[in-house]
């Protein structure tokens, strides 16, 4: 079974209960994201196992083919010192010792198609990860947007910011209309007081004329009393 369909079959038999009563999107794609992350967990530690598993065994492999060797050379030394029945038993001792050695190899490619199905699985899963969670971001300011949203619209739509507004707009007409009195006693002060000052500054210019009408006076009576003399 394929890594994909037995993490299939963990999300859907952990989230059909939380789908059928429709519950958080956000928390459904947390626990999807949780699963992905255990099911890397688990494939990490299978592949660490069989790379583990991999040594040990190419350590056998290695163990039957010197024993393999070994007892080939035993075969001949048997052949030099016409001991044909060690010879014999030396040949059969290499012979399971080679056959053992291809029972590991046959171990070990198992083995490395394991780890090299594992690699690929792990390089899969991390990329739906990695586009799970950034589906999961993107969803999680999406609903962050919506809620803003929802929260302003809210706020606008309630009466108590009409109300507020409304006795705001009272209050700032009750200011305007106080204001308008004061400029309306500072209007009426302001005449009476520029009146008095004009009729000031007029009284001043007529005393001004007739002082000056009073010396043009005095100085003709004088030049015509100075010309009587003379004559």
């Amino acid at each position: 079974m394929g890594i994909f369909s037995r993490m299939g079959d963990i999300i859907n038999s952990n989230l059909n209960a939380m789908i059928d009563k429709a519950e958080d999107p956000e928390k459904i794609a947390r626990l999807i994201i949780q699963e992905m992350e255990d099911t890397l967990v688990e494939l990490r530690t299978d592949a660490a196992r069989n790379i583990a598993e991999r040594k040990e065994v190419s350590r056998n492999l290695e163990n039957y083919r010197k024993r393999a060797a070994e007892w080939g050379k035993k075969a001949e030394l048997a052949i030099t010192k016409d001991r044909e029945d060690l010879a014999r038993g030396a040949l059969q001792a290499r012979r399971q010792a080679e056959n053992m050695a291809a029972v590991v190899e046959q171990e070990i490619e198992i083995l490395d198609e394991a780890v090299a199905k594992a690699d690929a699985d792990l390089a899969k899963l991390q990329a739906r990860l990695d586009e799970v969670r950034a589906k999961h971001r993107a969803l999680m300011m999406r609903s962050s947007v919506a809620r803003n949203r929802i929260r302003v619209r809210s706020r606008l739509s309630d009466h108590k910011v009409d109300d507020a507004l409304t006795r705001y707009r009272y209050m700032e007409r009750r200011v305007d209309e106080l204001e308008a009195q004061v400029e309306a006693f500072d209007l009426g002060v302001g005449e009476s007081l520029e009146g008095q000052f004009a009729q000031m500054e007029a009284d001043e210019a007529i005393e001004n004329e007739l002082e000056a009408l009073k010396k043009g006076i005095h100085k003709g009576s004088k030049k015509s009393e100075t010309s009587q003399a003379a004559g």
